[in-house]
């Protein structure tokens, strides 16, 4: 009987324990959860955000104006090798 009447006073203490440790998981969890929430929400802006990029640099490269484009930049670059190449001889004759 000593027993019981050492378990019965244990057991009342630990109930508000128990009742303040639960109450603390639940506002834990509650705070991961929003913050989960919140970091969903910016991935989703993000991921639409990338999605709309692709978006237009595959109408970008699909436009039939962008191949011309290349190809006039293509001409550039070799008008540029050919100019530093005639620069660089023309200064290797003088000298």
């Amino acid at each position: 009987m000593s027993d019981l009447g050492i378990l019965i006073p244990i057991v009342a203490l630990s109930i508000p324990i128990v009742a303040i440790w639960t109450k603390h998981r639940r506002d834990v969890i509650a705070m991961e959860l929003q913050a989960t929430a919140e970091k969903a929400a910016q991935y989703a802006t993000r991921n639409s955000e990338l999605e709309e990029r692709v978006r237009v640099l595959e109408r970008i490269v699909t436009d039939g104006s962008y191949n011309t484009a290349l190809q006039i930049e293509a001409l550039r670059d070799v008008r540029e090798v050919d100019a530093s190449t005639a620069e660089r001889k023309a200064g290797e004759t003088r000298q």
